[in-house]
């Protein structure tokens, strides 16, 4: 089954960083968060990926045709115009890069990967947010239901307390410290949809989660996926902060490979 990474938006909310790179490039760890993405899937042998690029998608592009001369030890031999490659790593991927427009949204973006789906159902995704979510399990619950489409939803977790401030003088009355139980459920990408999902497309200017998700609901033809573990989107510096504190602490809860 083909995985569809939406990676062509301009993470203006990280422009400290996306001014020079587009979104999914950025890293965490020494690793860009789209090849950790890449990973989860792959470890439940999902390993065809079509990414949808836009803003600085060339960027994408040279990381994947210098993949292998990047991740393996080489020997370059200038005066014999050589190189010897030492300890070949490389992934068993299959990856398909389109060129999806620079402000093109989100539901036009998957409108022109239609024919590198095939006409089967297919896996999605955005290029900004990592999961433990077990993806056989979303797979399989898809399955059982019939319906068109499946999403993930999850809980992020809280970054604020909450605070009971008096009316009269101002005074904090009580704090506490946001629990996980308290947060609604929010779409975490982690999808998969059935082909006929196209027909309800028809507008490049459109964004998924509105006209189009919103008639799958009207019609009883989304499912949602409870994934109760760890989620977490990089919006802002603040999350790339929090998940290079979990990649360096060695225990990033998304490394399930």
């Amino acid at each position: 089954m083909k995985v569809v990474i939406l990676a062509g938006g301009r993470g203006s909310r990280l422009s400290e960083e996306t001014i020079l790179k587009p979104k999914p490039m950025i890293e965490i760890g020494s690793a860009p968060i789209l090849w950790h993405i890449m990973k989860i899937y792959s470890s439940y042998g999902f390993h065809d990926f079509i990414i949808c690029c836009g803003y600085k998608g060339e960027m994408i592009k040279e990381y994947f045709l210098n993949y292998y001369m990047r991740a393996s030890d080489i020997t370059v031999d200038l005066s014999e115009n050589s190189v010897n490659i030492h300890e070949k790593i490389t992934e068993p991927w299959k990856v398909t890069l389109i060129d999806t427009g620079l402000n093109t949204n989100t539901a036009g973006r998957v409108m022109r990967i239609r024919k590198y789906i095939e006409g089967e159902p297919f896996m999605l995704t955005y290029g900004d947010g990592v999961s433990n979510v077990n993806l056989n399990e979303v797979l399989n619950y898809h399955n059982k239901s019939g319906k068109i489409a499946t999403i993930t939803a999850a809980k992020p977790a809280g970054r604020w307390g909450t605070i009971k401030i008096s009316e009269t003088d101002g005074s904090v009355l009580s704090f506490r410290e946001k629990n996980h139980n308290d947060q609604s459920w929010v779409n975490s990408g982690f999808a998969v949809f059935e082909n006929e999902f196209f027909e309800y497309l028809d507008c490049e200017d459109q964004q998924l989660e509105k006209e189009p998700y919103s008639k799958l609901v009207e019609e009883q033809q989304m499912n949602a996926y409870l994934h109760n573990g760890f989620w977490h989107p990089m919006d802002t510096v603040y999350d790339r902060n929090v998940l290079q504190e979990y990649w360096k602490s060695g225990h990033a809860p998304w490394k399930v490979w």
